[in-house]
């Protein structure tokens, strides 16, 4: 099988059930963005981490391609074997390791500033990508229903990754700075 296809060369693409949409189409631009997401995640599993947030990660870019199917799924095309989704299992189980993160850090008491070293803001990256990765698919929820247990997910995987960007920090021995408005 060759990668290029030459199908979308006039600015079309398929999605699964073989409907063909504009590549910049709200759809698109929703399982693109949970694409870019999914690629900062890898880059945050390249640095030294524990082998329990490795894990996690490796387990939450199986959902985020798993998300993106979903998204590129043409719902109204009938016969379709699978629908790839998130179920509330997947979200309960950021939840649990948010409260496992948290619990070794100390108390957050004002908004952070995001860096500190490359893992740090890698994480903050995606966080950031994340919230857009949400506002995406809230854009496509209009034309076309995504699945809530989706939406949850995304919102949720973005607190994980804030989360997560403290408990790099902690384990680095990285200084947050916290944000203190200049004028008062």
């Amino acid at each position: 099988m060759k990668i290029y296809t030459k199908t979308g060369d006039k600015g079309m693409t398929s999605l699964i059930g073989g409907t063909r949409v504009p590549k910049n189409s709200a759809r698109l631009e929703a399982y693109g963005s949970v694409d870019e997401l999914n690629t900062y995640i890898g880059m945050i599993r390249s640095f030294p981490l524990e082998e329990q947030e490795l894990s996690e990660l490796v387990t939450i870019q199986t959902i985020l391609f798993d998300v993106g199917g979903n998204l590129a799924t043409d719902t109204s095309v009938e016969g379709l074997k699978i629908r790839l989704g998130v179920t509330e299992e997947d979200i309960s189980v950021l939840e649990k390791a948010m409260d496992r993160m948290d619990a070794q850090l100390p108390p957050l008491k004002s908004f952070v500033l995001p860096g500190g070293d490359q893992a740090v803001s890698f994480c903050h990256i995606a966080r950031t990508v994340c919230r857009r990765v949400e506002r995406r698919i809230l854009d496509m929820n209009r034309e076309f229903e995504v699945d809530n247990a989706v939406i949850k997910y995304i919102n949720r995987l973005s607190d994980y990754l804030f989360v997560l960007s403290r408990k790099v920090a902690n384990d680095r021995g990285v200084r947050e700075i916290n944000w203190t408005p200049r004028h008062q």
